[in-house]
């Protein structure tokens, strides 16, 4: 009710950009309430206040004090890289559910409205991309050498690719679903971001073609933003996207909370038909075959997998030497147990409870099912390191190296953690 009477009240406002400084105050005031929610005035005091102090001491030493020695073996690319997560997000248009009925046969109004949103969500992007630039400068300059035409210009590029993308995966967004966003969304974002970064380590010193490549970045942004103002049918699209901004903040903070719903699907992307994945036909061949398929279609452990295989990758790249085998040998054996306590779990759900298995069998159907599970991640983890090693003979070595790694971690941890 109250929601209702502050739209109903919104809407009478003498003139559009009074409408637009109401909905602006109004989002703060929907933000800080989020915040205020999960934590008060002792949470900033003894977290956020001593948390700032700790940067800023630790920021004065990057530029007074020698540099930490893991600053040198780190690529220029990864600080373009770090730039071009802060261009990602979509745009916020202050868009309400009402204005379906109330400001659409007054279209300066909402233009207005829209242009302001856009404005707002740029300057905000603005805004983070340069306080993310700031606190890289001292690596730029210390551990780089890059002078300030050559830092100011890249900085110059940065806002204007973060501001191309964020139009360009707005529109993608507000206008496409399913697998044809996912698509889009290559040329609208990740397309630009790789140009940018490419851009960014390979002309780190000529602050010319940075400025350049700015330019280009500025004239699609210019044009986009003329293609949005002009957009047309979208307006469903343009509050769902809106709501999902307005909704980020408490989305944060529920993640640890509340579990995301997953949409009904009758049948699974992954292993449509349900062939056995084992030629053997024996009671713990199935059951290692269902916990194989179990675990792939589960979106949350198949998610967990990718993202520590990929973090385990790169840490196995940037090591320096034959660190790279360590890491990669302990990589292996922490996969390796989570895998064996996933079995755990799913060889104790109710369902695999009801079926006639003693703890041998199942003892024996885990030690099936987990080298399956690890051999992947095992295979990766040794081409990241025997590949930068060797070179060409690494593509000969990295299979019987992780095939033997992975078994030899899967056999140690199902026969010490699985009962028999």
């Amino acid at each position: 009710m109250n929601t209702m009477m502050e739209n109903q009240a919104g809407y009478d406002t003498p003139s559009p950009r009074r409408l637009l400084q109401r909905r602006l105050a109004r989002h703060w005031k929907e933000q800080w309430g989020i915040i205020r929610t999960a934590a008060d005035w002792t949470v900033f005091l003894y977290l956020i206040i001593p948390g700032a102090l700790l940067g800023g001491r630790y920021y004065y030493g990057f530029w007074n004090e020698p540099l930490p020695k893991w600053t040198m073996l780190l690529p220029y690319a990864l600080l373009p890289a770090l730039l071009a997560l802060l261009m990602q997000g979509g745009i916020l248009l202050l868009l309400h559910e009402g204005d379906l009925l109330f400001l659409r046969q007054r279209k300066e109004w909402l233009r207005t409205v829209i242009r302001g949103g856009i404005e707002y969500s740029l300057a905000v992007t603005a805004l983070k991309i340069t306080a993310g630039f700031l606190i890289l400068l001292p690596f730029l300059v210390r551990a780089y050498g890059l002078s300030g035409a050559d830092t100011g210009a890249l900085l110059a590029l940065s806002l204007c690719c973060g501001t191309c993308v964020k139009l360009l995966a707005h529109m993608v967004r507000v206008q496409k679903q399913g697998w044809r966003r996912w698509l889009w969304m290559l040329l609208a974002s990740w397309l630009p971001c790789g140009l940018f970064i490419r851009a960014a380590a390979a002309w780190s010193v000529h602050p010319a073609l940075l400025l350049l490549a700015a330019a280009g970045y500025a004239v699609v942004a210019a044009a986009a933003l003329r293609a949005r103002l002009r957009l047309h049918g979208t307006f469903l699209g343009d509050v769902r996207e809106d709501f999902k901004q307005r909704m980020k903040i408490a989305g944060l903070l529920l993640r640890g909370v509340i579990d995301k719903p997953r949409p009904t699907r009758h049948k699974p992307w992954i292993f449509r038909k349900s062939r056995p994945l084992l030629r053997s036909v024996t009671p713990e061949s199935r059951l290692a075959d269902a916990s194989i398929k179990a675990f792939v279609r589960n979106p949350g452990h198949f998610k967990l997998y990718l993202q520590f295989t990929g973090v385990g990758a790169i840490a196995i790249l940037i090591v320096p030497g034959m660190l790279k085998w360590a890491v990669c040998i302990v990589l292996v054996l922490l996969m390796a147990s989570w895998l064996v306590s996933y079995w755990k779990v799913f060889s104790s759900e109710e369902f695999i409870a009801l079926l006639p298995f003693a703890k041998e069998r199942k003892a024996d159907a885990g030690s099936r099912a987990v080298p399956i599970l690890l051999l992947p991640f095992s295979l990766l983890c040794s081409a990241a390191a025997a590949i930068p090693l060797y070179g060409w003979w690494g593509l000969a070595v990295f299979i019987p190296a992780g095939a033997v790694i992975g078994i030899m971690a899967a056999r140690v941890f199902t026969a010490f953690r699985l009962a028999r």
